[in-house]
């Protein structure tokens, strides 16, 4: 009983440590795409990227709304771009 209790800890601790890696590579992997900045407005994005796949309505106060991209989504307060955010398995390498 102790070796399963054991080797269950062993293979938890792996897969964990695994899956902080993954992460870290994304980040990083994030950081060298071309992606909308921070303060930059609609209209200098999509001159940048081109037309979004789909523009959310704004909700909120302050109102945020949101535009999906293929492999990432740009949130803006008002006009300005609060942050952009890959979608799941949107890294440029594996």
């Amino acid at each position: 009983m102790t070796r399963i209790v054991l080797a269950f800890m062993l293979t938890l601790a792996i897969q964990l440590t695994y899956a902080d890696v993954l992460i870290i590579d994304e980040v990083r992997q994030a950081d060298r795409m071309e992606l909308p900045k921070n303060g930059q407005n609609k209209a200098t994005v999509e001159a940048k990227f081109g037309a979004p796949l789909q523009k959310m309505a704004a909700i909120g106060d302050p109102p945020i709304s949101s535009w999906k991209y293929d492999k990432y989504s740009v949130y803006f307060e008002y006009d300005l771009v609060l942050f952009t955010v890959l979608h799941p398995g949107a890294v440029i390498e594996k």
